[in-house]
């Protein structure tokens, strides 16, 4: 008899501590505002952007290479915003005892990571040839645009850019891209270190170290 209830007392005292707990309804008030749903909105169209952004780029003249137009980049964020969404559906369990959301969250911290990563790399890329394009001057040979830093300088560096009939896409719509990009890969970059360090804030910064003490059924708590 006493047994049963203590078992009883402990059923009732947990169901008391589940009730007393914050409900996930609390925060239905801001769907939009809640984390990941909020970096995962801003990720996406900004990703968009930068592929468009590249192909654009791309549009201009074959001879560009590959880190001068980062469409891989803008791919690789967007897949970073999908996974934001998978997350954001995943149900919201404080103690991540589900090895699936676990999964989930570590790789959206990874990957937040090396789309921040990317994102630096690009913008490094794009301000180094938009002051490169700004200096050029450029000559049209044989449906080609040849462009030079310095016409005095017989050693200097010669890039020739294919199928462009104007140089003056080189020089000006092609430099006004490179900005466009320097921009969107550093709100990028901010978005992505803002979900990073949220992200480990509120799942990896905080470790509890301690001692159970008392009745296993009440989990009671004690830093050492």
């Amino acid at each position: 008899m006493r047994q049963a209830q203590k078992d009883s007392s402990d059923k009732k005292e947990g169901k008391k501590k589940r009730e007393e707990s914050p409900t996930p309804d609390d925060g239905h008030k801001c769907r939009v505002c809640r984390f990941p749903l909020l970096i995962a909105l801003l990720q996406l169209p900004l990703g968009v952007a930068v592929t468009a952004v590249a192909f654009l780029m791309l549009a201009i003249s074959p001879s560009l290479l590959a880190r001068e137009t980062p469409h891989w980049a803008g791919i690789i964020l967007c897949l970073v915003s999908i996974l934001g969404f998978v997350l954001y559906c995943i149900t919201y369990i404080p103690d991540e005892r589900t090895s699936k959301q676990f999964i989930v969250k570590l790789l959206y911290f990874v990957l937040c990571m090396i789309g921040l990563v990317i994102s630096v790399l690009v913008m490094a890329f794009a301000a180094h040839h938009y002051e490169q394009t700004s200096s050029f001057i450029c000559e049209e040979k044989a449906e080609a645009c040849i462009c030079i830093l310095d016409k005095e300088d017989l050693l200097a560096r010669t890039f020739t850019y294919k199928g462009v009939s104007d140089c003056e896409v080189i020089t000006g719509t092609l430099t006004l891209y490179f900005l466009i990009q320097i921009f969107l890969n550093l709100a990028q970059a901010l978005v992505c270190a803002v979900g990073a360090f949220i992200m480990w804030k509120h799942r990896y910064q905080v470790f509890f170290a301690g001692l159970q003490i008392g009745s296993p059924s009440t989990q009671q708590w004690q830093k050492v």
